[in-house]
């Protein structure tokens, strides 16, 4: 085995174990729950109304088909608020995770190769 192998696979035995120590970690299991506390209700809550969406299409015709104005319907209205649900999740996500994620994640980027070296 030459020297150079030999260096990648040191390297990927060592990164295996750190991996495997920032997973046991508790600051990375405080990580993931608290992306899990924030991320799957936001997805749950987006899904029923999506799926609401999806069932009043199919199911209650008449009242999607209900003119608000000129030729614009509840079922457009519902339609063109899907693109505002998304965009307003995408915005709430980002400061969420600006603000409370990502520096956590950092710190413990920085522990974790601090304690590397």
């Amino acid at each position: 085995m030459s020297n150079e192998a030999l260096d990648r696979e040191v390297a990927a035995s060592d990164s295996g174990y750190r991996y495997a120590e920032v997973q046991q970690s508790t600051e990375f299991t405080d990580l993931r729950r608290r992306f899990r506390r924030f991320v799957f209700p936001l997805t749950a809550l987006f899904m029923a109304w999506y799926f609401l969406y999806v069932l009043l299409s199919s199911f209650a015709v008449d009242f999607m088909s209900t003119k608000v104005f000129g030729e614009i319907n509840v079922g457009l209205i519902f339609g063109l608020l899907q693109f505002v649900s998304t965009f307003a999740i995408t915005v709430i996500y980002v400061r969420w995770a600006n603000r409370h994620f990502d520096p956590a994640a950092e710190a413990l980027r920085e522990r974790m190769e601090g304690s590397a070296q």
